[in-house]
């Protein structure tokens, strides 16, 4: 999965720009400029998926076709990872031990590694997304 999403930009009449995120409607946020708008609204998505994450809630699919007035968001390597691993996990339906025995961790680690508000080292994920059946791909773009 990518967690490449539409963000619609909305300057305000008292002057920030309202930021949303169609696919994720809890996501709102502002910033004075646009530059500041699109990075406020990479964290406001990443907090709000990670908190779904941790409540046990389904990741919404980015669906939102890019368009007039939208603009791409993507969540940064780490908190992508994270999501990842946690949505294989729930794939896969094995318990956090056989997680660790796969990875030759111990408990406690493998809470850590699903917790989505403990960070991660990228390492870390990709192995256990490995174990998991899957991979990440990085992909390195020039900048919008």
């Amino acid at each position: 999965m990518r967690y490449l999403y539409q963000a619609k930009l909305t300057p305000q009449d008292d002057g920030p720009i309202l930021v949303t995120v169609p696919d994720v409607p809890m996501v709102t946020s502002c910033g004075d400029t646009e530059a500041e708008a699109r990075r406020a609204a990479v964290d406001a998505l990443a907090t709000a998926l990670l908190f779904l994450a941790k409540q046990g809630e389904p990741i919404p699919l980015p669906v939102t076709p890019a368009g007039p007035g939208l603009v791409p968001v993507e969540l940064e390597l780490e908190d992508a990872l994270k999501l990842a691993v946690i949505e294989a996990f729930r794939e896969a339906g094995i318990s956090k031990t056989e997680l660790g025995r796969r990875l030759g961790k111990p408990d406690s680690e493998m809470h850590r590694l699903l917790d989505p508000g403990h960070a991660t080292k990228a390492g870390s994920l990709t192995r256990a997304l490995a174990v998991l059946g899957k991979r990440a791909a990085l992909e390195v773009l020039e900048a919008a």
